[in-house]
């Protein structure tokens, strides 16, 4: 019965095998002719072969790809189709329907070894947008995100649409970053998780991640209801291909497929891990939700929201919690209907764990496209090919992703406003102008992550209230080579600290592991750390300082720097001169006095009298009165020796103390940038809106000794860097001339007699 069908298998075997042959002697022809070799895979050869060459290569191509389908026709006309295999439940043949095409056939043929010498190329149309959802609460999976955004970004080659489904922290620290990153071609938008989470709180949940591991079950309602489809992502993953590849399995699936998923790849859902486990009912091994494609226009026309809550509700009766948040349900809504589910090859999830046996997923680990870090030990499970995971993960946990700005080539351009109005004042500038490279930092806008640690508003003070009215921020700004000033801030001062620093991305990873090794930071919630990522020539040190005064969130700021330690107390002794000075109905800057050493090693001193002994000694000297005597002498140092009550000074030309204000204050000027006038302009402008210069009689703080920074150098060994500082000082003149009318003249007529 079987034989003439046989015989005709055979027949085209032998076609198969005679045209590869010949095909092979017609290269290796070519390849004596030209002494090149032809003889690699298709997508390691050269591409610029003469075109009569090119055309008889297509042609055997084309020849090779139709015996191969026909050759599948054949073999499913011979025999019955057999069962599906274990973990293909709805797929037919992965996913090929009765419409598949042929290239859908030589796609599954390779999804099914999970391996092909040369990938295909996505079909995807060239600008189609690709539609990701990611669920992110806290500080934590925020910076974890930004791993996976830049795994995507490197890789991509279509615009993106980012849909993040966030708490409050989460949306202030991502939407900070994104309109600071301006990636073309890349839209982002945020729905409030506040507002999502009656629909999944009534689901008793003992997954570590919390009543967040469950809102991907929302997304129907969450996402726009003109949304077709999306790709759904832990935050834990990192992409090793092109997302576009993951999109177009949307076109394999079925008509009644709704929703893709990879196997699980560890023993949970068999039961057998331990004495009387009790999974969740799952098909087989289950899925793994950590990468999940939801068709949305299908899942809402089958009531997808009626029926996860009534499947949760059922099993709930017997199981009374989840274990793995959403995934428990996921898997119990498949095992009643398997086949609404098209199961992806397992290297699109590869999952790590120390209970996970991704290793049978993939022969190479050239053949993998997405990495989950699906265990809280991250890099620290057990795989023979970790390394190889974790160098992966570390690239782009690392990567500059300044170099993710660029444009994708053949799109439309899709700039922000802010791009847009970038590119405008940047074409305003004069290249040919001497200090271009000055004003062009002006206007560089540096992306910027908020909160890069975990940071809580908790007083330490017990006699501080939450939200007190008189709470004041300590204001400042670092590098990497101020880092080790930190800990001893944080010993001086022990109320709410704001620090901008400067790092690239891979000194932003050194700065995670300092602090999560120190005690002393471990130990503070109440410090907000904001990395400000490194880009041009200057140090933007009052970018910086705006960053970190924008962020604070008490009403009262104290602008330091970090290389100053406040006198032990000063955090209460301000906030009681804050009262006593009725700084919420005056305008007032409380100056605290500094003073600097020559010595690494200080007895710090633990009062006036004590600091007033030190200055005698000459252990301690008024700061900077051998260099710069004008930036700090209006304190009016003599005075402060016996003054027991606040008192004022006026505004001296060049003078810059660290102040105490309202944190409503005007900004730092960022048109200076590295060494040079940065504070003197502020306190400029304080003067100029009537702010009360008050010296604080029994308030101090100790300048540090430190190498001297870069910028400064420059600054003593540029003439043309110095010459470009009085040219923004005259511009700075200007602007405040015509923003404060005739009352500036005197900031102009200091200057001069200077």
């Amino acid at each position: 019965m079987h034989l003439p069908c046989r015989g005709r298998l055979k027949l085209l075997l032998a076609s198969v095998t005679t045209v590869f042959l010949l095909t092979w002697l017609y290269l290796l022809a070519g390849n004596l002719e030209t002494d090149r070799s032809l003889l690699l895979p298709p997508c390691l050869g050269e591409t610029s072969e003469p075109a009569l060459l090119e055309s008889r290569l297509r042609q055997v191509e084309e020849e090779n790809r139709q015996i191969r389908l026909q050759l599948g026709q054949s073999r499913a006309s011979a025999a019955a189709q057999p069962p599906l295999p274990d973990g293909n439940y709805g797929n037919q043949q992965w996913g090929a329907s009765a419409d598949t095409g042929p290239e859908d056939v030589e796609s599954t043929a390779e999804e099914r070894g999970n391996h092909s010498d040369c990938p295909r190329s996505p079909t995807v149309e060239k600008c189609e947008l690709i539609h990701v959802a990611c669920v992110c609460a806290g500080h934590n999976a925020s910076r974890d995100v930004v791993t996976l955004v830049k795994s995507i970004l490197f890789h991509r080659r279509n615009p993106l649409h980012f849909h993040f489904i966030t708490d409050t922290v989460a949306n202030q620290i991502l939407s900070t970053l994104f309109q600071s990153w301006m990636v073309p071609s890349v839209q982002v938008s945020f729905y409030d998780a506040d507002e999502l989470k009656s629909e999944v709180s009534w689901i008793p949940n003992k997954h570590y991640s919390g009543i967040y591991g469950l809102l991907k079950l929302t997304l129907t309602r969450a996402l726009p209801p003109d949304l077709t489809k999306v790709i759904v992502l832990d935050t834990d993953i990192t992409f090793a291909t092109d997302i576009a590849e993951l999109w177009a399995i949307f076109r394999k699936f079925t008509e009644k497929q709704v929703i893709g998923l990879v196997e699980n790849q560890s023993d949970w859902y068999l039961g057998n891990l331990w004495k009387n486990h009790k999974p969740w009912p799952a098909l087989g091994r289950g899925f793994n939700t950590g990468v999940i494609l939801l068709y949305l226009e299908r899942l809402r026309l089958i009531g997808w929201e009626q029926m996860w809550r009534l499947t949760a509700e059922r099993e709930l009766m017997s199981m009374l919690s989840t274990s793995l948040a959403d995934q428990d349900i996921f898997n119990a809504f498949i095992k009643q209907n398997p086949v609404l589910v098209h199961q992806l090859p397992c290297f699109w999830n590869v999952q790590l764990s120390d209970h996970t046996r991704s290793e049978q997923c993939y022969t190479e680990v050239s053949d993998l496209k997405v990495i989950h870090w699906n265990s809280p030990k991250k890099l620290r499970v057990k795989n023979k090919h970790v390394e190889f995971f974790r160098n992966l993960y570390l690239t782009f946990l690392e990567y500059d992703g300044n170099l993710l700005r660029r444009e994708l080539f053949g799109c439309p351009s899709q700039a922000s406003p802010e791009g847009l109005g970038l590119q405008e004042a940047l074409e305003e500038l004069d290249e040919d102008d001497q200090c271009y490279d000055f004003r062009r930092e002006r206007i560089t806008v540096h992306r910027v992550h908020l909160y890069f640690l975990q940071y809580e508003d908790t007083p330490l003070l017990e006699d501080t209230p939450p939200g007190d009215d008189n709470d004041i921020t300590l204001v400042a700004q670092l590098s990497m080579d101020r880092l080790q000033m930190l800990e001893a801030i944080c010993k001086h001062w022990e109320g709410p600290i704001s620090l901008a620093l400067y790092l690239s991305d891979a000194e932003a990873q050194q700065f995670l592991r300092y602090a999560q090794a120190s005690e002393v930071l471990k130990g503070r919630t109440n410090v907000g750390y904001h990395i400000v990522y490194k880009e041009g020539q200057f140090y933007p040190v009052n970018l910086l300082r705006n960053v970190a005064l924008r962020n604070a969130n008490t009403p009262y700021v104290f602008l330091a720097d970090v290389d100053f330690l406040p006198m032990y107390g000063l955090y209460d002794y301000l906030r009681k001169a804050v009262v006593q000075l009725d700084m919420a109905h005056t305008r007032k800057a409380l100056v605290v006095p500094a003073f600097e050493t020559l010595r690494y090693r200080l007895s710090f001193p633990k009062s006036k009298a004590e600091l007033l002994s030190m200055l005698d000694m000459g252990t301690l000297y008024t700061f900077r009165y051998h260099v710069w005597t004008k930036g700090h002498a209006p304190t009016d140092y003599a005075k402060w020796r016996t003054a027991t009550t606040p008192y004022r000074v006026e505004w001296e030309a060049d003078f810059e103390p660290y102040v105490v204000v309202r944190r409503d204050c005007p900004e730092y000027d960022q048109r200076f940038v590295g060494f040079g006038w940065n504070k003197v302009a502020h306190i400029m402008e304080l003067d100029a809106q009537e702010y009360e210069l008050m010296v604080l009689p029994n308030a101090f703080i100790i300048h540090m000794p430190h190498a001297p920074s870069f910028d400064i150098s420059k600054f003593r060994s540029s003439p043309a860097y110095r010459s470009c500082l009085t040219t923004l000082k005259d511009d700075f003149h200007q602007d405040m001339s015509r923003k404060y009318g005739s009352a500036a003249l005197k900031y102009l007529t200091a200057q001069r007699n200077i």
